[in-house]
């Protein structure tokens, strides 16, 4: 069973900066995607960030393009989420999910992820 276990969160100013980690049970970044879906009060989950080695795929939301970039770190066996220039609308609850690796389509829909951590919360104050 893949566990996931987000870190990182916390509360910031706009315009600063957060690294959120994704550490899995693992070794299974050779083979699953792994993406990043946040969730706000009264709103549904949406996507985010996602990566995927075995189909070289790097992708981020229109929404935090040029913002956020997802990463693999192999010997830390670890995903990061880089979050720059934060803004209120990015707060949340942020949570790693991962599957094995799915067609492109699929990857930025949380419908075809089984394996979720619990979230990290991120807040930014304006």
């Amino acid at each position: 069973q893949v566990q996931l276990v987000e870190s990182g969160g916390g509360l910031v100013q706009a315009g600063d900066s957060l690294r959120l980690s994704c550490a899995a049970s693992g070794r299974i970044f050779s083979s699953y995607a792994v993406a990043w879906f946040r969730q706000a009060p009264g709103k549904e989950r949406e996507f985010v960030a996602v990566i995927s080695r075995s189909r070289g795929v790097t992708r981020v939301a229109d929404s935090v393009k040029g913002r956020f970039t997802i990463s693999i770190d192999n010997a830390k066996n670890a995903v990061y989420l880089q979050m720059n220039s934060l803004k209120p609308e990015d707060t949340g609850v942020y949570y790693c999910a991962a599957d094995r690796t799915m067609i492109l389509s699929s990857m930025f829909d949380a419908r075809h992820y089984d394996h979720w951590g619990k979230g990290t919360q991120v807040t930014v104050s304006s």
